[in-house]
């Protein structure tokens, strides 16, 4: 089986050792995954638009491998404080709707300023 590490581009990945997303046969497994947008270098201050720009971040490394949203079937969701569950879970309802990956959320602390969630995803093909 062969292996393929996806990056972002992100200067943490190199500086870390580690990848946006790794590919083996017909699985990708997404690294936690924050809500920066990279065009802008920002992060919305609000937890629910973190999520939307997580997924739009998650999905960027699973295209360079030819995965989609829909082939994504576990989430580990990590967030800063039990309250803010209300709007991540609502944020990730209205991301994966019918796709319905298994979820386990987790209250962590982070290290970044303003980061209020981090999400890891591993995907499946066919």
């Amino acid at each position: 089986m062969t292996r393929r590490n996806i990056s972002s581009g992100s200067h943490f990945e190199a500086a870390y050792g580690y990848s946006r997303a790794v590919v083996t046969g017909s699985q990708a497994f997404v690294s936690g995954t924050v809500g920066m947008n990279y065009a802008t270098g920002t992060i919305d201050p609000y937890a629910a638009m973190q999520v939307r720009q997580i997924v739009i971040n998650i999905e960027a490394a699973l295209a360079q491998a030819d995965f989609r949203r829909a082939d994504i079937v576990q989430l580990t969701t990590y967030i800063a404080g039990a309250e803010l569950m209300p709007a991540v879970g609502k944020a990730l309802g209205e991301a994966f709707g019918d796709i319905r990956p298994a979820n386990t959320v987790v209250v962590v602390g982070f290290p970044v300023p303003g980061v209020l969630v981090e999400i890891s995803a591993v995907a499946v093909r066919g």
